[in-house]
């Protein structure tokens, strides 16, 4: 068996717009019904997780200007997803929730109480997404000038950890006696001070929350640079995978597995979940031919591909001509460095570029059956651990992938059919 995840790849923003079967996304993508829908969804077909990537800006790289992001409502607006994660838990009871954090923005205290918080009112179902964030423009939201270096952004973010975990074990495991007779509800010689003063992080604690029902939260990362897979090493959980390509896959986990035996941690204890965007049709033709008109529509205004370029370099596009080659975006790059690598393997201009680059590892294109048939063709080529999928959320996708997609993995028994524990890292750790 292997495992399944949702990623909402626009956030808590504005789903699909402009695509078929959005409803009245414009008006309602701010309230919660359309995740909960998911989120239900996603549980009845017991996927693992659902995951909300965020950014912290308007972006207005692309052609200097933040008209393109605004008009096309591309990445913008969001709302922040923490909130959302504690409506989406009382509607649910199994799956595992995840929202997005910035380690260089989020003081460590704060993140470390609010992710409890959320893993009280989830009853232990929270998780942590954690990037460094790469924009200068979020930066500037937060009054710095400009951006961190590449990897000193996770040389932070590794001592951002190290406060993080302090504060989540500031508190004894029987520090709580909430004794009435007695009076007592904590023994205050069981929560300490952490005292901690590092070169960019100090807080004094301890927490005041009590320990969640995980204690520390399921940690989520996706960073593809030697610096980000270092840091997924130490820390996660579970790991966002983006190889291309089956080969890639296995080469990905095979490094990552390096890696986590070199930090001594046991592979099976972190699950990596590769992006895939499943194209279906009640017949593999009609499938292929909804992939052919998607990809002509894409080929045909190749804009905002160049936009999502922008924003992961941070060098405006629209200033170069598409058709002719391009220098290199990656060395020295501050952006996101592992995604600027795979857009350039797709081609020598922008044009190749933003035509035949992809997040998604794998193309999944045909019925619900023969697309079932793929993945479990490449989980046992590659070893595991499952699919975490992108697909824009509409009503209708949520039902192509939970009701039909799902349903087509279950009879294969290549899905569970049923939750076996009620806490997030229980269900992640159960095969």
């Amino acid at each position: 068996m292997f495992h399944l995840g949702w990623f909402l790849k626009n956030g808590y923003g504005v789903q699909g717009w402009g695509q078929p079967w959005t409803g009245r996304i414009g008006r309602d993508w701010m309230k919660p019904d359309i995740y909960i829908d998911l989120a239900r969804a996603a549980e009845r077909a017991c996927f693992d997780y659902i995951m909300i990537e965020d950014t912290l800006l308007v972006n207005d790289i692309f052609g200097a200007s933040m008209e393109f992001p605004l008009r096309t409502a591309q990445a913008t607006p969001k709302h922040d997803p923490m909130p959302l994660l504690a409506i989406i838990a009382q509607a649910t009871s199994r799956i595992g929730l995840i929202g997005t954090v910035s380690t260089s923005f989020y003081p460590p205290f704060m993140a470390a109480r609010l992710a409890t918080t959320l893993d009280h009112l989830s009853d232990g179902r929270i998780g942590l997404n954690l990037v460094t964030s790469s924009s200068h423009r979020a930066a500037q939201n937060f009054g710095l000038p400009q951006h961190h270096e590449h990897d000193l952004r996770y040389a932070m973010a590794d001592e951002w950890m190290e406060v993080v975990g302090r504060l989540w074990d500031s508190w004894d495991d029987d520090a709580v006696l909430a004794d009435e007779a007695s009076g007592v509800y904590a023994d205050h010689t069981k929560v300490s001070r952490i005292d901690f003063e590092g070169k960019h992080y100090a807080s004094r604690g301890p927490l005041n929350t009590i320990p969640g029902p995980q204690r520390r939260p399921v940690i989520c990362q996706a960073g593809g640079s030697p610096a980000g897979r270092d840091f997924a090493a130490r820390h996660a959980d579970t790991i966002i995978g983006s190889a291309r390509g089956v080969e890639a896959m296995s080469a990905f986990r095979e490094d990552m597995h390096r890696r986590l035996r070199g930090h001594g941690r046991d592979p099976a204890h972190c699950k990596i979940l590769f992006l895939v965007s499943p194209i279906l049709g009640d017949t593999d033709a009609e499938a292929r031919d909804k992939r052919d008109r998607q990809k002509a529509a894409e080929a045909r205004d190749i804009t905002p591909k160049l936009a999502v370029l922008s924003y992961f370099s941070g060098i405006d596009m629209a200033q170069f001509d598409p058709d002719e080659p391009i220098a290199d975006l990656i060395e020295n790059n501050n952006g996101h460095r592992s995604t600027l690598m795979e857009f350039a393997k797709a081609g020598r201009t922008l044009r190749e570029m933003a035509t035949h680059a992809a997040t998604e590892s794998v193309e999944l294109v045909g019925s619900c059956d023969s697309v079932a048939g793929e993945m479990a063709e490449i989980m046992q080529q590659v070893g595991g651990d499952g699919f975490l999928i992108a697909n824009t959320v509409t009503r209708k996708a949520i039902a192509e992938i939970t009701d039909g997609l799902a349903t087509a993995l279950r009879r294969r028994k290549l899905i569970r059919s049923d939750y076996a524990h009620t806490r997030f890292r229980d269900t992640l750790l159960e095969f």
